[in-house]
């Protein structure tokens, strides 16, 4: 078995998953379920979800009590991209090597389209029958996605990344940002395939979301390295946007190589918190390489 088997499989479990949960193109209003389908459907390489299943399965947890945490973390982060490519975020126009949803649409839906699925996402953690866990952990689920993509995460994130634009960032201020805008819905993915088995324990979860946190920043130093080193259609994004938009990255800060040591450290640091896990987590270590080694 190897990462590449796996993200195959679980890709086409959690693209099942997510068809089975949003409504039907032609369920009214035909237009903004159209538009959230697009936002989700596109493709995409379903890291946040793979988080989920490989955490799970390093726990002995069941695929089938994993796929509405994977889907809920997917469904956040379909609405986050939705968003940020919008006129007053990132003003993007390709997403996945295809016209944003505001772009195939129109900027109204588009923003409906995002504010669906981040509700769609708290329904399926507090409705989905096939999540076997407490009613605690459950809760515990919600309120792990909820942090992560409020003003103390992701919409945190995003709002010191605007502001931030033109501005002297040191690296301990990058950092935080980007703990919140990347790293909090990557961290609340392990978490909530950690929250999913029953006998988790407290110990086990903080080296799960020291992994995470690790991973996490690597994720967004490898990013803003492809943004200079990819291509636009590697990426399926423009290449070169965060230059464009003056932003402080971890390249223009510490330079190509002394980004890509930084996320190297990250990984090693990452992979040595799971020393006390046996071979079942072996995946989350291959992941954690793969976060580095990915081009786009």
């Amino acid at each position: 078995m190897s990462l590449k088997y796996l993200m195959t499989t679980y890709r086409q479990r959690v693209d099942a998953a997510l068809e089975s949960w949003l409504p039907a193109a032609s369920i009214q209003p035909t237009h903004l379920h159209e538009a959230m389908r697009y936002a989700v459907l596109n493709g995409g390489k379903r890291v946040r979800p793979l988080l989920v299943y490989l955490t799970g399965s390093a726990l002995d947890v069941n695929p089938v009590s994993l796929d509405a945490p994977a889907c809920a973390v997917e469904f956040v982060h379909a609405y986050s991209l939705v968003h940020d490519d919008l006129p007053a975020m990132d003003d993007d126009d390709l997403r996945r090597g295809k016209p944003t949803c505001h772009k195939a649409f129109d900027e109204a839906t588009a923003i409906l389209a995002g504010d669906a699925l981040q509700m769609l996402a708290f329904y399926i953690l507090s409705h989905d029958p096939n999540l076997q866990t407490t009613d605690k952990q459950r809760l515990e689920m919600i309120e792990t996605l909820a942090q992560a993509s409020g003003s103390r995460g992701m919409a945190g994130g995003q709002a010191i990344d605007i502001e931030s634009v033109g501005q002297s960032l040191n690296i301990a201020e990058l950092e935080n940002m980007h703990i919140h805008k990347t790293g909090a819905l990557i961290r609340a993915s392990v978490k909530l395939g950690a929250l999913a088995s029953p006998s988790i324990n407290l110990s086990r979860l903080e080296k799960l979301d020291h992994y995470a946190k690790c991973i996490g920043l690597a994720f967004q130093i490898q990013d803003d390295i492809l943004d200079v080193e990819s291509t636009t259609k590697m990426l399926g994004k423009r290449q070169g946007s965060d230059i464009a938009h003056d932003k402080v990255t971890y390249p223009s800060l510490l330079g190509l190589r002394g980004a890509k040591q930084m996320a190297e450290e990250l990984i090693e640091d990452a992979i040595t918190s799971l020393t006390d896990f046996d071979q079942k987590a072996e995946p989350l270590r291959w992941m954690a390489n793969y976060i580095v080694t990915r081009n786009y």
